[in-house]
């Protein structure tokens, strides 16, 4: 029950930290405070019919509190940072209107940087330039393009794993096309383009690195036990859905996905574990470009996920404000 009502402040809250801090935990705890309406930064939320491999809120934790980006686009479409912008600062003003608290949680960096630097307008996509670098994708691999981008964009490589095909093309091709590099539009925009001049970012953040792998094995491990092979498997089944897409291309679809295409036999107890191996080594290296992107943002209030005073202390913060 909600025993407060929102706070009066125009201030924008976010909720961030990497995957499996804790963070839908938190947002819970402080619904049952303040009257908050969740609005989802999270990339791989926005997709429908990919609820376990997201981790994606319970039916009974939807209901308790309203949240907003989570199940809005097929597998089959994108978004952008520059959509979520736009998505964003309409879902703020309209939860105000209500008299409530919008709260931003998730752990898509690009997004809150955009949101609170803003982003300089982007290149549209070039065919030529794209099919070349698909060939050149399909020829030489994504650790060699990779290895090109470091040379003309060593921020964007920095932050995106060698086997990120698809963003690493991205930014080769805003090369290509403009002469500039990726990272020099991730720029600050003028002050009437930003939503909030004092914005609120707690930032949840384990000390001890093994208190969070753990936290990710045993999450990938439940997903299995709830069914995530099956959910793959019928996504599998739609002719229009492949591992190319973003949607197939999230942490752990991506992996199973794979298997599954190269014909292996995930009911062998060892075929599973080097599936869930390199599913739960992926979602580590995600937590650890996470934790680099939050670094950068010298304004957060760093709360220790790690620490049992952690859930006190984000409510704290934010009712403070």
């Amino acid at each position: 029950m909600i025993t407060a009502s929102a706070p009066k402040t125009a201030a924008t809250w976010i909720l961030a930290g990497p995957t499996a801090c804790g963070k839908t935990a938190a947002a819970l705890a402080l619904a049952q405070e303040i009257a908050i309406e969740v609005i989802s930064v999270d990339s791989a939320l926005i997709y429908k019919s990919m609820d376990i491999g997201t981790a994606k809120p319970s039916a009974e934790e939807l209901a308790a509190v309203p949240h907003h980006l989570i199940d809005i686009l097929d597998p089959t479409e994108t978004y952008s940072a520059a959509r979520f912008v736009q998505d964003c600062k309409r879902l703020i003003g309209e939860i105000r209107a209500r008299g409530r608290t919008p709260l931003l949680v998730g752990g898509t960096m690009l997004y809150i940087k955009a949101l609170l630097d803003g982003l300089d307008d982007l290149p549209s996509a070039d065919p030529a330039i794209r099919a070349l670098l698909d060939a050149q994708m399909a020829e030489r691999g994504s650790a060699a393009l990779h290895a090109d981008l470091v040379k003309v964009d060593p921020i964007t490589a920095q932050r995106l794993a060698p086997g990120d095909t698809q963003r690493i093309q991205r930014a080769l091709e805003v090369w290509h096309s403009t002469g500039k590099p990726l990272s020099s539009f991730h720029k600050r925009a003028a002050d009437k383009d930003r939503p909030s001049d004092d914005a609120i970012l707690v930032s949840l953040e384990p000390i001890e690195r093994a208190w969070l792998h753990e936290r990710i094995a045993l999450r990938f491990e439940l997903m299995m036990q709830a069914g995530f092979i099956e959910e793959v498997m019928r996504l599998r089944q739609r002719p229009d859905l492949h591992v190319g897409l973003p949607s197939i291309r999230c942490v752990g679809y991506r992996q199973v996905w794979e298997a599954l295409d190269a014909g292996l036999d995930l009911s062998q107890p060892q075929v599973l574990k080097a599936v869930m191996d390199k599913g739960i080594a992926a979602t580590r290296q995600l937590a650890k470009r996470q934790v680099t992107w939050l670094r950068s943002m010298p304004q957060r209030i760093v709360v220790p996920a790690d620490r049992p005073s952690a859930l006190d202390a984000v409510r704290q913060v934010f009712i403070a404000s």
